[in-house]
């Protein structure tokens, strides 16, 4: 099972868990399974077009997997070892 680490911000709705286990071949699987797990966690980190059909990562939020910024996005391959971050963009100048 992939490694989801958890943001402190996120961690309420992982009942304070740093990082959980879910199984997923991609980031979309894997926000799925997340959210099954720890509910009100998809709203978190995805937003939906007006219609609901084309569901993508919040503005502001990257994920990497195995160290790697995606540039896929929800589309991003996991593997069954992978370790996953949703990192919040840092604001500021």
């Amino acid at each position: 099972m992939a490694t989801v680490f958890i943001a402190r911000r996120l961690r309420s709705f992982a009942d304070g868990q740093a990082q959980v286990q879910v199984t997923g071949g991609t980031v979309r699987q894997i926000i799925e399974a997340l959210d099954t797990q720890c509910p009100g966690m998809k709203a978190k980190l995805c937003e939906a077009d007006g219609e609901g059909l084309d569901v993508t990562l919040i503005r502001g939020m990257a994920v990497t997997v195995d160290g790697v910024t995606s540039e896929l996005g929800l589309l991003e391959k996991v593997g069954p070892d992978s370790e996953i971050h949703f990192l919040p963009a840092i604001a500021g100048g």
